[in-house]
């Protein structure tokens, strides 16, 4: 067995800069030992020539639900008297209330499995199916959490579990019907978490953090106590929902006499290991606060467009530093890069202008607009699940995908146009390889399991087509 791998592309991007003429050298373990020539890597590395290819960090996908894509396109403006965010939500608690353990395996791998084809490496899993379809608890809580994990592993996708919270449907409400598989007490919710995470200390590829689905789903001393555990007890990555939705603003400050980012900040639940999913509807204060507590943001901008939810000031995240992550979400596009660039492109829409994001960073090399939409596309997600990776520096997990430069969608490119044209330009069809830990899970865009995954999932999809009518 050879004690390091050598891949040897026509071009790669690490550290923030592209190289021809150098190879990636990765250790037994599957670590990054850094870039090197031919003539210099050691006796005994296998060598795995790339011709006619670009090699580049694997993507990040921080926020993601997968048993939403068995309903993508079927929920889309069909409400009597318009469709919002709150209609949509019944028809996300029908595909919540249809899935079984099995089901949700089936799903999550097709869901998985397209997220590898599109260059994701690692995928943040807010994960809020814990009970069954009457809303009674599994002989195991975990059940359901640790098939989507096998979901993820089988596929050879990077996971991190964020095992979700959710308490109640929303600011003073009962309990929602379509939510009974969501809900748990908060003492079963922190002992399952402790349980998960203490199972798979040792998993492969596999982490474990807390998730608050919001503060309309978790009041605030619930909150404060999973916040404060999460920190001070398991050192993990804390995520959650924030002001998607004026409506939510709304009603915190009905509840509460604050909207939700000011709540949060004020009872200390803001630090570096909390990441914000959407944090579309704030205020220049709120964005100081999370500016000041070194936090990061998800912005989910297809599902976000999808939803019309509203755009994300990338501008005042951007103008303060704020680290920003990316997240396919509800799975209406499983497209990180796409995410990238929509970010930027709702900002011309609302502007009417170009370039908003460059003009922010000064446009030079080390702080391009395309080096700042790969890094949040990448490194900063990794960051936000607790995870080093995302720039192939060394010591770093060698992730990573290559793509076909003779693809349409970024033919003729060069190294100085790789970033630039990998995230305003290249099409999910020019992904040809991708590895984790240094192994290939897709080669020459082939997955050795994507025959039984589709097959299986269609025949979910049927199931599910029936069940909903």
């Amino acid at each position: 067995m050879p004690s390091s791998f050598y891949y040897l592309p026509e071009m790669l991007l690490a550290e923030g800069r592209a190289h021809t003429g150098l190879g990636l050298l990765v250790n037994e373990v599957g670590l990054v030992d850094g870039l090197a020539a031919a003539e210099s890597v050691p006796p005994g590395t296998k060598l795995i020539r790339l011709p006619g290819k670009a090699l580049l960090p694997g993507l990040a996908n921080v926020h993601s639900h997968t048993f939403q894509r068995l309903f993508r396109g079927r929920a889309e403006g069909r409400a009597v008297g318009g469709d919002t965010f709150w209609t949509w939500r019944e028809q996300m608690y029908r595909a919540a209330a249809f899935v079984s353990p099995d089901d949700l395996y089936d799903v999550a791998r097709a869901t998985f499995l397209e997220m590898v084809c599109a260059g994701i490496t690692v995928v943040g899993e807010f994960h809020y199916l814990h009970r069954d379809p009457k809303g009674q608890a599994y002989s195991d809580p975990n059940l359901l959490s640790d098939q989507v994990i096998a979901a993820a592993r089988s596929v050879g996708l990077r996971i991190c579990l964020l095992r979700t919270a959710y308490f109640r449907d929303g600011f003073e409400q009962a309990p929602h019907p379509g939510q009974r598989r969501f809900y748990e007490t908060p003492e079963q919710y922190l002992r399952s978490l402790e349980e998960l995470a203490a199972k798979h200390i040792g998993t492969e590829n596999v982490s474990v953090g807390a998730a608050p689905h919001s503060i309309r789903a978790v009041p605030l001393e619930q909150l404060k106590e999973i916040a404060g555990a999460a920190r001070s007890l398991w050192n993990m990555p804390l995520h959650m929902h924030i002001s998607e939705q004026l409506g939510e603003n709304a009603a915190c400050q009905a509840e509460y006499g604050a909207t939700p980012v000011t709540l949060i900040a004020e009872h200390g639940i803001l630090s570096p290991k909390t990441t914000l999913v959407h944090a579309i509807h704030l205020t220049e204060e709120e964005f100081q606060a999370i500016a000041a507590s070194g936090v990061t943001i998800c912005s989910c901008p297809t599902t976000e467009r999808n939803l019309g939810d509203g755009i994300f000031p990338a501008d005042v995240a951007a103008r303060m530093e704020i680290p920003v992550a990316f997240g396919t979400d509800s799975q209406a596009q499983i497209d990180i890069l796409e995410d990238a660039r929509q970010m930027e492109y709702h900002l011309r829409l609302r502007d009417q202008r170009r370039g908003i994001l460059d003009a922010i960073s000064g446009g030079s090399n080390e702080s391009s607009i395309e080096g700042l939409l790969y890094h949040s596309a990448s490194a900063n997600g990794y960051a936000a699940l607790g995870l080093a990776g995302g720039t192939l520096a060394p010591g770093e997990p060698a992730d990573f995908f290559t793509v076909d430069l003779n693809d349409a969608s970024i033919l003729g490119l060069d190294a100085e146009s790789l970033a630039a044209q990998a995230v305003f330009s290249l099409a999910k069809s020019a992904v040809r390889d991708v590895a984790v830990q240094g192994r290939l899970i897709l080669e020459n865009g082939r997955h050795t399991q994507a025959g039984e995954i589709r097959s299986r999932y269609r025949h979910v999809q049927k199931k599910y087509q029936e069940y909903s009518g």
